[in-house]
């Protein structure tokens, strides 16, 4: 067969199913009212992998009990969990390695498989989300 003729010919559906796999992605959304939060040691994880110098520095609140920055401690160089993008490939690895232990006290992280091609945003209600293709709206 030549490459044109393999390239034209209908794939198998063995074929199909593979390509349809692999033109998923994984978004991390949280599942419960309360917000997308990631535990202390999520964030220390996530860190690792992604090679950050980060600067962790204990607080005095229950809430919030430590505040990260990048390098070195500033306004400028904080790190807030809620600004990963949540298809982020370290972050799915981090939710998938730690399970629960991967959710802030608020949190109930999930991964969704999404197709690829999608665009799509996170929306909620009360901070019980969900993945939303996106589309025109007026209000």
């Amino acid at each position: 067969m030549t490459q044109v003729a393999a390239l034209l010919r209908k794939p198998t559906v063995r074929e199909a199913e593979v390509t349809k796999v692999k033109r998923m992605r994984k978004v991390v959304i949280n599942r419960c009212f309360g917000g997308f939060g990631l535990s202390h040691e999520a964030i220390l994880r996530y860190a690792q992998i992604k090679r950050m110098n980060l600067i962790v520095e204990a607080t005095e609140s229950s809430i919030v009990p430590y505040n990260y920055s990048v390098d070195k401690v500033s306004v400028d160089t904080f790190f807030w969990d809620r600004d990963i993008a949540r298809d982020d490939p370290v972050l799915v690895q981090v939710v998938e390695e730690l399970g629960k232990d991967a959710c802030s006290r608020f949190a109930d992280l999930r991964i969704v498989e999404i197709p690829y091609e999608v665009k799509w945003h996170i929306a909620d209600y009360d901070g019980f989300e969900h993945v939303a293709e996106d589309h025109r709206t007026w209000r």
